[in-house]
């Protein structure tokens, strides 16, 4: 019961990540994921050094899937906040998210050989549909150009696999004997590391006002941090929970 309460909490703190980035316009999606990502998953792997300490040994024998992990943790919000760009904010999002159940029934089926149920297949073909339907509602009606609303699209699939991606990796761990906070302390703090030089480059918006590095702070310290911190705690305690939920 308290994993699916944490999940949702943290469901309903990601859904707000859309919203705070609008109140730093100057600001680009790069520099938007980076500080975002980049700084809440290296506060993980801060918060969590005991725990890493304890569980070095076991994460250098782990350390391939360590590293597809925080891979996919750098690309997210690179892909996350620039489909939002790129498509809006609407679009992006649904994208991202309608496609991260998909990626992540994929990687149960061709890693782990598990049969994908009736229900799985009905609701990926709902989120297919309605999905598609709003893209092209966005490209007849939107202001935006047609190549922008498809390049939006291709970085939401990007997304959504990535998504996907490290959240199995995450799980992986935990389920190899890994301590939640080491394993997602590893991961969000190695992909948070590969994120700082992207911030560097791309982060000047972000300290030229107050109002911009209040929405850096909230953005890396609420729904990045405090969210998955609450998602690791959801993860490791359902693992019936391979699939992210909406945002």
């Amino acid at each position: 019961m308290l994993a699916l309460v944490a999940i949702t909490v943290t469901s309903i703190l990601w859904g707000t990540t859309g919203t705070a980035a609008t109140f730093a316009p100057d600001a680009g999606p790069l520099a938007i994921g980076a500080a975002a990502l980049g700084i809440g998953g290296i506060l993980q792997a801060l918060v969590a050094i005991p725990a890493l300490k304890r569980s070095w040994g076991q994460l250098r024998a782990q350390l391939p899937t360590v590293m597809l992990g925080a891979g996919a943790v750098a690309i997210y919000p690179l892909a996350f906040y620039s489909s939002m760009s790129l498509a809006g904010v609407a679009l992006g999002s649904v994208i991202s998210l309608a496609s991260a159940p998909l990626a992540s029934g994929l990687l149960e089926r061709f890693v782990h050989h598990q049969r994908l149920s009736r229900w799985w297949l009905l609701a990926a073909g709902l989120g297919i549909a309605g999905s598609a339907l709003l893209c092209l509602s966005k490209m007849s009606h939107g202001t935006n150009s047609g190549g922008a609303t498809l390049s939006g699209v291709g970085l939401g699939l990007i997304a959504g696999a990535t998504y996907a991606i490290y959240s199995w990796c995450a799980q992986r761990l935990m389920s190899q004997g890994i301590d939640r906070a080491a394993s997602m302390g590893a991961v969000f703090g190695a992909g948070g590391t590969l994120l700082m030089p992207v911030l560097f480059v791309t982060g000047a918006p972000l300290v030229a006002s107050g109002q911009a590095i209040a929405v850096a702070a909230y953005m890396a310290l609420i729904p990045m941090f405090l969210g998955y911190l609450l998602f690791g705690y959801g993860l490791a305690r359902a693992p019936s929970v391979r699939q992210p939920p909406s945002r």
